[in-house]
Formats: structure tokens, sequence, C-alpha cells
């Protein structure tokens, strides 16, 4: 079963709306319009060797869900499928009658407390690595192996780059030797007009420092420390940075830039609104996807309100959500047996 498959034959659709801003209520004028649905996989393919759980485009922004995994993905109180579930009715394109036996109150439980959660946070784990990648840009020259090496002066250190200009040396002509017991440390030695040596590094692309041989007898000229960790460290920001650069949302990052909060205010916001959906939860054993604090939402979107107090804010939320959840009379888990038979009943209806 593929997207165009389906598109063709809509026999198999069980459920077809609209999602993500439009239903929270919180879309502005250049907001995407999401598609998002369940299928039942026909008889045919179901009872084959493949079996396809989901289907959708290349942008995800049209997306269907097997029954099966629609099912599954419920029982785990997964905060999308939820969603999908409790749909506002002006939002539905396409619902079969079989649908009226997936009732929301079937699935909701104390599990909500632990998923709505984990994306409450990965929202804030996106909205931090925004906030780190804004206040500390990298430059697009990418730093070298020679700059993350210091020579011993005295008690303390000089960049190797420093040194080597005070002495008058080219990189390239000055050789190291490991010392033994000493990770990271090496024997530097200076220009040798009868042995050429392999430079402290082979290239700007080297991610290692070059080792050369030495006779003996030689008196190093000093000693140098190669701070590896560090850039490993360093290769690895960059990458993700310029990454980003090239692949980042352009007019989301301008509003960023704009608001001038240097945090991704659109996380922040979903932040809330999943803390606060859970609470309607725990509080009211429903879940309210077009959103009554709307405008609140909006005003943590337009970047209104320091970074900082939104994290404290958030953290405070989460520790009252999780207080709620312990006093609520919801179910540990949803019932998987009736979810099952209603699983079964809905299938049948479609391979018999």
């Amino acid at each position: 079963m593929t997207l165009q498959e389906l598109q063709k034959d809509s026999s198999s659709i069980l459920f077809k709306c609209i999602s993500g801003s439009q239903a929270y209520g919180l879309a502005l004028p250049h907001s995407d319009t999401d598609i998002k649905g369940v299928f039942v996989l026909p008889k045919e393919e179901f009872y084959g060797l493949t079996y396809t759980d989901q289907i959708n485009n290349a942008t995800n922004d049209e997306m269907y869900y097997e029954i099966w995994k629609f099912v599954d993905l419920l029982l785990k109180n997964n905060p999308n499928i939820l969603e999908l579930l409790n749909t506002p009715a002006d939002c539905i394109l396409y619902r079969h009658p079989s649908m009226d036996l997936i009732r929301p109150e079937f699935f909701l439980s104390r599990l909500c407390n632990q998923t709505f959660g984990q994306y409450a946070y990965a929202q804030i784990k996106k909205a931090r690595g925004l906030n780190k990648k804004i206040l500390n840009p990298l430059d697009k020259k990418r730093k070298t192996v020679l700059d993350f090496c210091y020579v011993v002066q005295g008690q303390g250190s000089v960049p190797a780059s420093e040194w080597l200009s005070n002495m008058h040396y080219r990189q390239e002509e000055c050789g190291l030797v490991s010392i033994n017991h000493m990770r990271d440390i090496y024997a530097l030695f200076g220009p040798s007009p009868t042995q050429p040596f392999r430079g402290i590094c082979s290239s700007e692309r080297s991610d290692e420092v070059s080792l050369s041989s030495v006779p003996e007898g030689l008196t190093p000229a000093a000693t140098l420390y190669f701070n590896k960790d560090g850039y490993t460290v360093y290769c690895k920001e960059y990458k993700q940075y310029w990454e980003w650069v090239d692949q980042r949302n352009e007019a989301r990052y301008e509003n960023t830039v704009e608001h001038g909060k240097n945090y991704d205010a659109k996380n922040m916001m979903h932040v809330f609104r999943l803390l606060n959906m859970a609470e309607e939860i725990a509080r009211f054993n429903m879940v309210n996807v077009r959103r009554p604090d709307r405008e609140w939402l909006l005003r943590i979107r337009a970047g209104e309100f320091a970074y900082d107090d939104l994290l404290q804010q958030a953290d405070e939320k989460m520790q009252m959500v999780d207080e709620l959840f312990k006093h609520s009379d919801l179910p540990e888990t949803p019932d998987g047996e009736l979810c099952e038979e209603l699983l079964v009943k809905i299938r049948s209806e479609f391979t018999s």
C-alpha cells in the first residue's frame, strides 16, 4: 500500500482529518495544513508477506496509520495519536462509522503523565539546542588540529601557533614524539637541517597529530599537549551547526532572531501546550485538542517571555502535573483486551 494507491482508492480509509496547528487553533497565516488519518490494510496485503503500518508523503505533512498501529499507539498513550482520536469536529474530513467503536475514554491512563512529559521535554531540548546555536555561532572556516595544540611554557601554556610564530618555525617543519605514560602529550622538536620531520599535523583536515622518527639524543624544543577531546567535541558541534544552518526553516529562524529572546518560540509554545493538555487529562479525563489557552500560547510563540522564565515555569508545571496524576482516578494503563476486541471487530468488517 502506498499513499498514491490510498488516494486513488479511498475505500480503505477509516478516518481523515486536518491536524497540527489548524486543529489546535494556533495556526498563523503562513502555517501549513497537515493531513492525518487511519486506514485498514486490504485483506490480500494483510494476509500476505508485507505489512504496511504507516504511509506518508516525503514531507510528512500527509500521513496515515494502519488500524493496528493506530490502536497500538493509543495503548501506549502516544500524544500525537490521542490528539488524532480527539480531533475537533470542524477538522474532520471523513469518519467511517467503525471509528465510533474507538472511544477516547477507553485509552486515557496515567501513562499520559510520562508520554506527554517526554514530548514536552523533547521540545525543551530542541529549544535549548537552538538557544545554544544562536548564542554560540561557529565560523564557517573550520578549526584544525593545530588550533587545539598548546606548548608548555613556564608554569602555563601558550597556543602552539603562537609558540611557532615566536620561534619563527613552520608546523610542517617540526616533529612530535609520544611521551610514555602521558596521554596526548608529546615531545616537540624544531626544524632540523639533517632530519626531515612530518610536521605537527599533515593537513588542515587531519584528525590526529603526526608522529615523526627522531634520532636518539636529539633534544626536544618544547612539550606539546593536544586537546584531543576538545577537538572531537568541536568537530561534532561544527558538523551539527552547519547542517542546521543548511536545513533550518528560515522563516522560523528569522522569527526567533526578530523576537530577540534567542530560543525557538514555537518549540516552547508546544512545551506548554503539551503540559497543559496533560494537566487537563489528569483533572478532567479528557483531551482538549482545540486550545482554550490559545492567546497565551501565541504570546509564547511571539517571544514575549524570557527563556529562563519559561524553563522555570515548565519545570514547575511538570511537578504539578506529576502530583495530579498521582491522585488521578485514571487506570495505570489502558485495557488491552478491550482494545483488542475493538480492533478485531473493525478489521472483520473490512476483511469479511
